[in-house]
């Protein structure tokens, strides 16, 4: 896979959803309400922490020329963040050995799965409406834009989500148990009788 250096568009290895509001829009902190998802990028995932910084440097050169009056402002809040140091590893233990970054949209994106290929040798897509399908700890493929901002005063590079992969299923994040772990050793005598499912 390739990157251009100067395009800002970046499609992602395999990442780690978390925090996602991807089927709805939320609203955090009484703000806008949009599409979110938050990408965990395992450290030795080098190509596409790469093109994520490729995709960030050349949204700091669009920020130059038409957001920041031609120079790139020397402290910028910046969409790839490190979970060994920017989070809370007792409570987000599955930060550790990724960085993230917070991709938004205020637009739907698309959030699909692949069916396999079609006759013209190409994957087909299937869209994913089920919010048991998309969750905080499956796994997906991300399609992203970076681009610049200068909002209030504070100055940056954002990460926009265009359309989301699910690839692979995983452990639910933010709490969420299932039926088997919650009730496998809880004992159920009452409800062993043959007619209690009849």
């Amino acid at each position: 896979m390739t990157q251009d250096n100067q395009t800002t568009k970046v499609i992602t290895g395999k990442v780690r959803l978390s925090f996602i509001a991807l089927l709805a829009p939320s609203s955090i902190d009484g703000g806008d309400e949009k599409f979110s998802a938050v990408l965990m990028i395992p450290k030795d995932d080098k190509n596409t922490i790469k093109m994520v910084k490729a995709g960030v440097d050349a949204a700091k050169e669009n920020g130059k020329s038409k957001k920041w009056g031609g120079k790139i402002p020397p402290s910028l809040d910046l969409p790839l963040h490190d979970g060994d140091t920017e989070k809370d590893l007792e409570k987000y233990p599955e930060f550790a050995d990724h960085y993230y970054i917070n991709a938004k949209s205020t637009t739907k994106p698309e959030v699909v799965k692949p069916i396999g290929k079609g006759a013209d040798g190409k994957m087909k897509f299937q869209e994913i409406t089920d919010s048991t399908e998309i969750y905080s700890g499956c796994y997906a493929r991300v399609s992203l834009n970076f681009y610049p901002f200068d909002k209030k005063g504070n100055k940056g590079v954002a990460a926009g989500l265009n359309s989301v992969v699910k690839v692979q299923d995983g452990e639910f994040l933010g709490g969420r148990s299932s039926a088997q772990d919650d009730f496998a050793n809880v004992e159920f005598d009452d409800y062993e009788d043959d007619d209690f499912m009849n």
